[in-house]
């Protein structure tokens, strides 16, 4: 009898939380009002800087390159991630609800965590797609050729997915029974940890997996991608070319060093280590400014770009 009621008590307990409160980034209402006003600008603004890039490399020929074909990529994984965290945080902010179901939590997981991998990968084939035009010119179309590309693209969207789907199932098994506060503006695998009052091993290993594999290995082949890359500038003797690949090279190698420090930071860390307030601030780094930063940095200051995009505009007008 003693038995059947404690085994009652876990499935009460399993049950319990049918929704989570998302503590968000402020508890005042004069905070709350400024900032949706401030997200609904950076959401807005990621959305036409990636869409924009997105139409100028579909409609300009010159820039159907492997390079470009990466960049729309990376666009789409942009526009994807902080599709999953705004809108939900603009409606908590405007209605002041900072409720989300169970599984629209879980949900939110699941789609996170596949555009952070995707992005991670993504980049590192980036760095090593700059790598090959830059150190290996004359090979460069037959390593960056059109079935690699499109492998490529396959791969991170398929790791990607798998690794979440994993990532998303794990945290479904988990028990939460002590609260369903979470201290964050969106569902993050550290906070729902930290959260759970059950064993989170199996979730600890499979993060410890997934951070060797998208974390240490992609931020390995990014860095060693651009060590190469720098060594190749260093070695020209035109002053003007070193300063041109240096300032091309040295704007994404900020964007990277941001998004692969904050993202490490976050997840390659045990959950009893974890500092909620904090990390929820350094999330907003790769989750709502890299989406903006990204078009920015990779395309608006391409000389073949601006004029992509200036015949682009150009069409626009003689359409209208």
């Amino acid at each position: 009898m003693e038995h059947s009621s404690i085994n009652n008590i876990d499935i009460k307990n399993k049950t319990a939380v049918l929704e989570f409160i998302l503590v968000g980034l402020s508890t005042t209402t004069e905070m709350q009002s400024l900032l949706f006003w401030i997200f609904i600008f950076i959401y807005t603004m990621a959305l036409i800087a990636n869409f924009v890039l997105i139409l100028t490399i579909y409609s300009c020929r010159k820039l159907h390159t492997p390079m470009y074909f990466l960049i729309v990529n990376l666009s789409l994984v942009n526009v994807f991630s902080i599709s999953v965290t705004i809108p939900k945080l603009l409606h908590n902010l405007l209605t002041g609800r900072k409720t989300i179901s169970f599984y629209g939590c879980i949900a939110q997981v699941y789609l996170f965590v596949w555009a952070l991998g995707t992005e991670l990968l993504l980049l590192s084939f980036m760095a090593f797609d700059r790598y090959a035009a830059i150190c290996h010119p004359l090979q460069y179309t037959v390593i960056m050729k059109k079935e690699v590309c499109l492998g490529i693209a396959s791969i991170v969207w398929i790791f990607g997915m798998i690794n979440s789907g994993i990532h998303a199932g794990l945290t479904l098994e988990l028990s939460f029974c002590n609260s369903n506060i979470i201290n964050h503006f969106f569902c993050d695998i550290p906070p729902l940890l930290q959260l759970s009052c059950s064993d989170k091993n199996p979730n600890e290993i499979m993060e410890f997996i997934s951070d060797v594999i998208f974390g240490i290995c992609s931020c390995g082949l990014t860095f060693t991608s651009y060590f190469f890359i720098l060594k190749n500038i260093c070695s020209l003797r035109s002053t003007e070319g070193k300063k041109k690949a240096f300032s091309t090279c040295s704007s994404h190698f900020i964007v990277i060093s941001i998004f692969f420090s904050s993202v490490i930071y976050t997840y390659i860390r045990p959950s009893s280590v974890y500092a909620l307030d904090q990390d929820k601030l350094i999330s907003l780094l790769y989750s709502v400014v890299t989406p903006v930063v990204n078009p920015i940095i990779y395309s608006l200051r391409n000389k073949d770009f601006i004029e992509g995009l200036k015949a682009l505009i150009r069409r626009i007008r003689l359409f209208s």
